[in-house]
């Protein structure tokens, strides 16, 4: 199929049971069920299914994420239990339910999902929200979480890092209408192993356009870049073009990590690099080494030390000839359509260019070792490590952003437990400043602001930073807070129910100092200040009249007085200074 053809809107054909075209070269058959894309290929035994949608957490934003997840368990919660082997799984770019059993099976599965798409058990909203918390509570995270945050934001791609903050807000209505608006027949692709498609599929979805992916955000000023993590290993994330010489090149940083780090040096028990595609035209490489703590300075350095071997093409003929001969083997597998069906399936959803076997294998055996240079030094030049211990600036990496640029001007709101931290609100923004952090959160870059029945506002800017207003800990009113619900978007705004009070912080009456405002430092200044300018003019003038009229012999008793003087202005402009100081340094 050209890219013509997958530009064009799928029509309506006649009943599943009516004569397909025949399967192409590679034993795939190309036709629609009511619309919907699908692709057909022979595999022995049980038969498998995969309905493909163009709709993931991508596509949400902070405010409204979850969204796609909760249509996935609404639409597959009237399957129950049974024998039939199925799921549904919801990932950054695509949703896919799939299924294996009987062709009787399959197909009541595939028109039940449609069946629920269309009507989606609402009475079932509440319940499902509630499991979707439990499952991302009990959820781990490998060695890359966290990584799309530094990368991305809290926008597109970022928000696989988060959890669903939106379920608190999504209603009947929204989720009706993102039912309707992104599971559509013209934005889904169906696979099926099998020559012909089953008796009785009845796929009616509402119809809508093909959607493409998001475009990323970046929170990344510049790459390559490295920030501290608390994990006891390294992490490498990067963005390169899809193409056979990036997947090859992930595979031999595999093996030279492998070797130079557990095999060499004994720094790690695990030392490996996976390659997955992201979106249409991009693909994520994440490369991982572990080490204990006492190791950790070595495992770092021979980490980078193997991405310079590669990046300088300094590639051994041998692993390009050991993973080239493991590429080519993968299309020697025995019904190999229907295995490829499901990665096909994927590259049609996401317009990917698809090839052919004869062209895939042509690809694979054409990658030079100049070919896989270049994809190593994309690599690295969008690479983002998460390192533990020492920076990675000797290596050439910048510190990616770990406070905001500016803070905002407005009024201040000193911590009751410790003064040197303090709020900053002003009409545009608000900012958190203290020893070691500044944060600001503007109104308009808000990706969610949390409004709490006590008071309390938690904000998330498009660039991942967090401001947490808590009342009880600034002496804050609502009234002062009017700013932040003025300002954020309402569409960012999600108001919480009620917090345990338990939970709800409160200041270490040993720590508290009460609040610290704007105005009793600048009367402090004045207090300090004029006088400390008023005795140090007249002593200045004392002195220049004293040196004129005494033909430069300063009587005892004057020479006391100015002296005097000189220490009075002293001891006032000393703590002066301090107070200055003090006010500058986010105390006040």
């Amino acid at each position: 199929m050209d890219d013509h053809d997958m530009d064009t809107p799928a029509t309506t054909i006649a009943p599943p049971s009516a004569t397909t075209p025949g399967p192409d070269a590679d034993g795939v058959t190309h036709t629609t069920v009511n619309g919907i894309r699908t692709l057909l290929a022979p595999r022995s035994g049980p038969v498998s299914a995969g309905l493909f949608f163009r709709v993931g957490r991508a596509d949400e934003t902070l405010a409204t994420s979850g969204i796609t997840h909760l249509v996935e368990h609404l639409a597959l919660h009237r399957h129950g239990l049974g024998d039939l082997h199925y799921n549904g799984a919801t990932a950054a770019t695509y949703t896919h339910f799939h299924a294996t059993g009987t062709p009787a099976d399959v197909v009541e599965y595939l028109n039940g999902v449609c069946a629920a798409l269309r009507d989606l058990p609402m009475d079932r909203l509440e319940t499902e929200k509630e499991i979707l918390r439990t499952e991302a509570a009990g959820r781990g995270h490998g060695p890359g979480h966290g990584m799309a945050l530094w990368r991305y934001g809290s926008r597109t791609h970022g928000l696989t890092d988060y959890t669903e903050a939106g379920l608190h807000k999504i209603t009947e209505q929204d989720v009706r209408d993102w039912a309707a608006d992104r599971f559509t027949a013209e934005n889904a692709v169906l696979w099926i192993t099998g020559d012909t498609l089953p008796e009785g599929l009845d796929l009616i979805l509402p119809t809508g356009g093909w959607r493409p992916t998001p475009e990323p955000t970046s929170a990344l000023p510049a790459t390559p870049a490295y920030f501290h993590g608390e994990s006891g290993g390294l992490v490498l994330t990067s963005v390169v073009a899809r193409s056979t010489a990036a997947h090859l090149l992930t595979e031999i940083l595999g093996r030279e990590l492998f070797r130079a780090l557990r095999q060499k040096g004994g720094y790690s028990y695990t030392a490996a690099a996976d390659y997955g595609p992201r979106d249409t035209d991009s693909a994520t490489v994440i490369a991982f080494a572990d080490a204990l703590p006492e190791k950790q300075d070595a495992m770092v350095g021979a980490f980078v030390d193997v991405l310079a071997k590669v990046r300088a093409g300094r590639i051994d003929e041998a692993d390009l000839k050991s993973v080239r001969a493991s590429a080519l083997a993968r299309f020697d597998l025995p019904e190999l359509a229907g295995a490829r069906l499901p990665a096909q399936a994927m590259d049609l959803l996401l317009r990917h260019r698809h090839l052919t076997v004869a062209e895939a294998r042509a690809e694979v055996e054409a990658v030079t070792v100049a070919d896989l240079r270049a994809a190593a030094r994309e690599l690295w030049a969008n690479g983002l490590v998460q390192v533990p211990g020492r920076a990675l600036d000797w290596a050439g990496l910048t510190a990616a952003p770990a406070h905001s640029p500016d803070l905002v001007t407005g009024r201040r709101y000193s911590s009751l437990e410790d003064p040197r931290v303090a709020l900053l609100v002003a009409d545009d923004g608000i900012s958190l400043t203290g020893p070691g952090r500044q944060t600001t959160v503007r109104y308009a870059a808000c990706s969610l602001m949390h409004i709490y029945p006590d008071g309390a506002r938690h904000l998330v800017g498009n660039d991942g930073f967090n401001v947490t207003v808590e009342p009880t800990l600034y002496g804050i009113t609502a009234a002062e807070l009017a700013p932040l619900d003025v300002g954020v978007t309402p569409s960012s705004v999600i108001r919480m129910p009620p917090r345990d009070p338990a939970l709800i912080p409160q200041p270490d009456k040993r720590k508290t100092t009460g609040p610290v405002r704007h105005g009793w430092f600048t009367a402090l200044l004045w207090i300090l200040g004029i006088p400390a300018l008023l005795v140090g003019g007249v002593t200045a003038l004392s002195a220049l009249f004293v040196f004129r009229t005494s033909d430069g012999e300063i009587p005892q008793d004057q020479a006391q007085v100015l002296l005097a003087g000189i220490i009075v202005s002293a001891m006032l402009l000393i703590p002066w200074r301090i107070c200055v100081q003090r006010r500058k340094q986010g105390l006040s």
